[in-house]
């Protein structure tokens, strides 16, 4: 009896904490969400492009100091 009664406690406190009510929230969390991954994406190719042109200009500046040297 102890058993079921702890299950039907459960059963009902896990019933009781998705009332649904908070739909409106969930739907504006998620949508943010979704807005920081996109920013965090667009941020991530900008710096993959800084990078790349970083690489760029360093290789360019050691050709000038190899042929500075000659």
């Amino acid at each position: 009896m102890k058993k079921v009664l702890a299950i039907l406690a459960v059963a009902g406190f896990m019933a009781s904490c998705n009332s649904g009510e908070n739909k409106e929230k969930m739907a504006a969390d998620s949508a943010r969400v979704a807005d920081s991954i996109k920013a965090a994406s667009a941020a991530s190719a900008a710096m993959d492009t800084a990078k790349a042109a970083m690489d760029t200009a360093k290789g360019k500046m050691d050709t000038t100091k190899s042929k500075m040297k000659m």
